[in-house]
């Protein structure tokens, strides 16, 4: 039996709902989950759903070619089909931090993500050990502005290399260039701290700490162009007050960074999240 997930989004009309479940109907499936959105100023409509088919004659091309000729042409959708089965390859990207990295392999060997992590990339040689302790292969990278086009292209090669689907930056602190991003738009995950924009700089929750802050944050969004501001997939705050330190928020900055990554990673890939005009829309 196969398992697909349908991700759609079109201009808001009659009878979309009618179509796609007729149409899974149709080709013998079973639907186990669906759920819909419409965002009303923009007159646009999101959907997510899941259904197990059950004729075993009907292979994922033969399905997306049918799909394409009749329900998504005859409402113009933006749609994407996947097989469940098939786990995405993400590629971790690192500098020197190591909290958010240990989480994910943690979680990854512990069987919580539906991934695959064929390679971890970084700009220096600090976290190799890490990456063989999990038995993952780990490429350094330098990234400077003097060698940004060699090293791009070396970040692309072996993405490419080891069929790369989505990239999560856990914690690498170089701004991606404007060539990977386009190559994956939308496929780029990052995670900081939530005191953008009051508190820019190397040391924000220093920062944080003088102004007497009363939450700190975590933000994990897609990258774009512009820097830190894509369209944002997942957040969470902890409360502090006067009696914590410097050291206590950055503690609890980087437990929030751990799970609020985390998160993200788990909706992109279990195909959770749609983006639309700068935003998400993120289905349970």
């Amino acid at each position: 039996m196969q398992k697909i997930t349908i991700l759609i989004h079109c201009k808001d009309q009659k009878g979309i709902i009618a179509a796609v479940t007729t149409f899974i109907a149709k080709v013998e499936g079973n639907i186990t989950y669906i759920d819909q959105h419409v965002d009303v100023e923009q007159n646009v409509f999101f959907m997510r759903l899941e259904c197990e088919l059950t004729n075993h004659h009907i292979t994922i091309d033969n399905l997306k070619s049918d799909f394409d000729k009749t329900i998504a042409t005859d409402f113009d959708m933006s749609w994407d089909l996947y097989n469940q089965e098939q786990k995405p390859k993400m590629a971790l990207f690192v500098s020197k931090y190591d909290h958010c990295l240990f989480d994910i392999l943690g979680r990854y060997s512990a069987g919580e993500l539906n991934v695959e992590i064929p390679v971890i990339i970084s700009n220096h040689n600090d976290l190799r050990s890490i990456a063989e302790r999990f038995d993952i292969p780990f490429h350094c990278v330098p990234f400077t502005k003097d060698n940004k086009e060699e090293g791009e292209a070396k970040q692309i090669e072996l993405l490419q290399r080891y069929q790369i689907n989505f990239i999560v930056l856990a914690r690498y602190m170089q701004i991606i260039t404007p060539n990977l991003i386009a190559l994956y738009e939308n496929k780029i995950i990052n995670i900081h701290h939530s005191f953008l924009p009051a508190f820019p700089g190397a040391k924000p929750y220093h920062s944080a700490f003088k102004r007497g802050v009363k939450i700190i944050g975590a933000t994990s969004h897609y990258v774009t162009a512009e820097l830190d501001e894509g369209p944002i997939i997942e957040q969470d705050i902890a409360r502090v007050s006067h009696i914590h330190s410097v050291d206590d928020f950055i503690m609890k900055g980087r437990d929030l960074e751990r799970i609020v990554l985390a998160r993200a990673i788990k909706l992109h890939a279990e195909r959770k999240t749609m983006v639309y005009s700068n935003k998400t829309v993120v289905f349970s």
